[in-house]
């Protein structure tokens, strides 16, 4: 079973050569690693030409992207990673493993780089929320199988909360199998707003997304 890894990226020098690194074993395992790039201004594709199979360019926007890797993807299963996030050495093996044993999507659970305690309490109510909502977040390395793919569509091309659209259509043709070998995501987003900003900032966002405000309209909140 061949897993297709998607990255999306955009101005990712900073991480892009840690994270590529760190899959070139899955690459050697026969799986295949994709970088879309949203028009990066500094050196992302150039370090990330000699390390993953295809680099792709497409316009901005993180669905938009994935959807791009999708229709270059000869995978039988799709995994959505950031370019900030660490999978586990086991990762390919326990997707291809659950897949295998019936399931049609997953996620892993979260772990935050930083080392702050409150980083400790919002990674286990993420990974507590997504076990029991069905949702996944695109932190925690969305995998799906091609089969359900052909169900549920590819990404809806929204600005904000893709991962939760997906998620929800996902939801309706299989739980998700949520996987305890967790993946390690930067926390610099908490670390740069502040940690309880961010924290509300998202519970607002996610409820205003609830209630039927537009994504486009969170999505200028967010930026």
């Amino acid at each position: 079973m061949k897993v297709s890894i998607i990255i999306p990226v955009l101005n990712e020098a900073e991480h892009i050569v840690d994270t590529l690194t760190s899959l070139s074993a899955f690459r050697h395992q026969g799986h295949e690693v994709i970088v879309v790039d949203g028009g990066s201004t500094d050196v992302t594709i150039a370090q990330a030409e000699s390390l993953a199979d295809k680099v792709l360019h497409s316009d901005r926007g993180r669905a938009i992207q994935m959807n791009t890797g999708i229709e270059a993807a000869t995978g039988d299963v799709m995994l959505f990673l950031h370019a900030d996030t660490r999978l586990p050495d086991d990762a390919l093996n326990a997707i291809t493993q659950t897949i295998a044993e019936g399931h049609f999507w997953g996620r892993f659970d979260v772990r935050l780089s930083g080392q702050q305690l409150m980083l400790r309490i919002i990674e286990r109510m993420m990974n507590l929320r997504s076990c029991v909502t069905g949702i996944a977040t695109g932190d925690q390395a969305i995998f799906i199988s091609r089969e359900c793919l052909d169900i549920v569509g590819q990404y809806s091309e929204l600005p904000l909360m893709e991962d939760i659209d997906f998620s929800k259509r996902l939801r309706e043709v299989d739980w998700p199998a949520c996987l305890k070998n967790a993946v390690i995501t930067s926390s610099r987003r908490w670390e740069d707003r502040g940690v309880w900003k961010t924290v509300l900032l998202m519970w607002r966002l996610r409820l205003l997304y609830f209630f039927g405000v537009p994504a486009e309209k969170l999505a200028r909140q967010y930026q």
